[in-house]
């Protein structure tokens, strides 16, 4: 068993991939094996056409992820920690890199890896039962999975620091509060509210959708006349794309769209 199941749907008329986290009796904490298995299957979906939006969910009551093994880490040496290093990276990385937007549906704790398995995604929806965290300085590390970097794009310097520092645990309602979750929904249905959405954008263009999801991850951090720049080039991928004359015929005709999804 390595911790993973891949599930596929069809919400409406949209394909939708459903990435589910499968080690409950370890609050689906990450180990090697499943670090391995999340990094294939992102770079299977990647380049997947029939796969229009991605939802990352997980199995058991209590968490969502709990973020690195530490028994597995337990009797590691450092040679080992550092082997273990980039198959993180890996992982995470090929979730980063999905084209597809990518929704999390989190409940319980989300906690280290588990938390910035969310800060991956493009959006975040959770339950009232959800509790985030990046509580690394209390263990002596930092967060290596994108922590630092995207918790400071979400909430802005200051609200990372005050989790980055102190180690604090968020529950679900301040997360909504301060931008960590973007919906906050009724214990038990962050699952379902996740693939709705995932749903909803699965019926608009796949190339409108994956071209404005490259614009805003590449426009981080650049200043704003090269985002523009790279907004532009979003523009002109949609424009001249027949899924464009599709939508518009559409809209005149008064009838849904079949994109050509190229």
């Amino acid at each position: 068993m390595d911790g993973i199941e891949v599930r596929r749907h069809v919400i409406g008329h949209g394909p939708v991939a459903e990435i589910v986290l499968d080690r409950p009796e370890a609050l689906n904490a990450l180990n090697t094996v499943m670090l391995v298995r999340l990094a294939q299957t992102c770079a299977e979906l990647a380049p997947d056409t029939g796969v229009r939006a991605v939802v990352l969910s997980a199995t058991g009551d209590r968490a969502f992820c709990v973020g690195a093994d530490l028994r597995e880490r337990q009797l590691m040496t450092d040679a080992q920690w550092l082997a273990q290093r980039a198959v993180f990276r890996t992982a995470f990385g090929e979730l980063l890199r999905l084209p597809q937007p990518v929704i999390a549906a989190v409940h319980g704790y989300a906690l280290g890896g588990g938390c910035e398995l969310a800060l991956n995604c493009d959006l975040v929806v959770a339950d009232e039962t959800a509790q985030f965290g990046l509580p690394e300085a209390t263990v002596g590390l930092v967060p290596g999975c994108g922590g630092t970097q995207l918790s400071m794009r979400r909430l802005g310097v200051g609200r990372a620091a005050d989790l980055l520092l102190t180690g604090r645990r968020v529950k679900a309602a301040e997360a909504e509060r301060i931008g960590l979750a973007d919906r906050l929904v009724p214990a038990g249905t962050a699952d379902a509210t996740a693939l709705e959405i995932a749903g909803t954008i699965a019926a608009n263009s796949p190339v409108a959708v994956r071209a404005a999801k490259r614009a805003m991850r590449q426009g981080w951090g650049v200043g704003l006349p090269a985002a523009l720049d790279i907004e532009d080039s979003a523009w002109r991928t949609a424009a001249l794309s027949a899924d464009r004359r599709e939508g518009i015929a559409a809209f005149n005709e008064k009838r849904d769209p079949v994109w050509p999804g190229e």
